[in-house]
């Protein structure tokens, strides 16, 4: 049985580690502070007792846990990023514990009036007599993914303190920079020397993931003219009133609050903008391929008519693929989703397969060789200060990663 103090007080360490990348750094990791996570992490699994243990220039972190069996296992991997998302801050993290969840609304901050209540959130009504971890409502939590983290290093550990259990060659790695999408730029595949991996990087219990959105970045840049505002006629031309012709003109609501499941969205997550200049920052995402291709021309074709209507160009857009659909790399080889779903079953976890409305390193790791489904790693309200996690079912993600690592053992005996 997975010690579930010691998993708590693991996974506290760990948030308390403020780890927040940054999309505008060129630099990997693209904050500084990732390293401490990261060094720490190398401690650890020296502790533990993993071999061939390292951190990369980049900080990406690897580590073996050596088969005890004589037979030929396929070598399988587990990868967790440590950053922790831009989108809210993740500085003096505070968590606070819940034992014996009751059902009923949780305080969150008695000062500000932040009240996590299963009114809205109703995944809450789950975890009735469970053990919750939350925010203090001043920041993100950091399941995302120190869960993961936390489950990769107790299962090792339970492993290691219990060599009767069977498994072949195991190798981990921990990432940065999973959070602004490149968490596998720099993720050296042939070193790794895993036949497929797993990301324990999903949200409830159960969830099992073998498809993800195609997903790209938009920047559009709006030019204006500014001129004063009392002699103006026929002179100024606003960037801004031009950027909202652009916004307006996307379909309305396939947006992210207006669509689930496999439908894609157009997502504005930032303006910055005035009469001279005004920039859009969008994300694009849809599980189809085709009609990915369409959204990303939908958006060419928007720009170039907004062109047509003015004397010079006034708006331009560039457009960057950031990762695809893993599906058409696993599914060759669903014989490592089918053991994950068999590993769930036999720890009493219900597997629940859909598909990711966002992206892990596996996406990007599948289409760089190394077939990587997603497991969830338990956590729930994911990037803002509504997140919690029960703890138990970050003790049954771990008891599902002893369980392939049992599992595959003994497929190739």
């Amino acid at each position: 049985m997975i010690n579930k103090e010691r998993l708590t007080n693991k996974f506290i360490s760990y948030v308390k580690i403020d780890t927040q990348s940054d999309p505008k750094s060129e630099s990997t990791p693209s904050t500084e502070k990732q390293w401490n996570l990261a060094n720490k992490l190398v401690d650890e699994l020296k502790e533990i007792g993993l071999e061939e243990v390292t951190i990369d220039e980049n900080a990406y972190v690897m580590a073996t846990l050596p088969a005890n069996v004589p037979h030929e296992v396929p070598v399988i991997g587990f990868v967790s990023h440590f950053d922790t998302t831009p989108d809210f801050t993740g500085t003096n993290v505070n968590p606070q514990i819940i034992k014996n969840y009751d059902g009923k609304d949780i305080v969150l901050n008695k000062e500000k009036d932040i009240i996590l209540s299963p009114d809205y959130f109703e995944d809450l009504n789950e975890y009735k007599g469970q053990t919750l971890i939350t925010t203090d409502g001043t920041t993100l939590l950091g399941a995302d993914d120190k869960a993961g983290i936390t489950e990769i290093m107790m299962a090792m550990e339970y492993l290691v303190d219990n060599p009767e259990i069977p498994h072949g060659k195991i190798r981990v790695c921990f990432t940065p920079d999973e959070e602004i999408g490149r968490g596998a730029h720099k993720f050296d595949v042939k070193k790794f020397g895993a036949e497929w991996a797993y990301t324990m990087d999903g949200s409830q219990i159960g969830e099992l993931e073998y498809e993800n959105f195609n997903a790209a970045q938009a920047v559009v840049k709006v030019s204006g003219k500014s001129v004063h505002p009392g002699y103006a006629k026929d002179k100024m031309v606003n960037s801004m009133y031009i950027a909202q012709d652009f916004i307006n003109s996307l379909p309305r609501m396939e947006t992210p609050e207006h669509t689930e499941g496999r439908q894609g969205f157009f997502h504005l997550s930032s303006i910055q903008g005035d009469v001279e200049e005004t920039v859009l920052e969008y994300i694009i995402r849809d599980h189809d391929k085709t009609h990915f291709e369409a959204r990303k021309q939908m958006m060419q074709d928007l720009v170039s008519d907004i062109c047509s209507q003015y004397e010079r160009d006034c708006i331009s857009i560039e457009i960057k693929d950031q990762y695809f659909n893993m599906r058409e790399k696993v599914e060759p080889v669903m014989h490592i989703v089918d053991l994950a779903k068999k590993a769930m079953e036999e720890v009493d976890v219900k597997p629940i397969l859909k598909p990711i409305r966002g992206g892990t390193d596996g996406a990007q790791l599948s289409f760089m060789g190394l077939p990587c489904p997603n497991i969830f790693a338990g956590g729930h309200n994911f990037h803002g200060k509504y997140e919690y996690v029960p703890v138990e079912s970050m003790q049954k993600a771990t008891e599902v990663i002893v369980k392939l690592a049992e599992l595959t053992a003994k497929k190739y005996e």
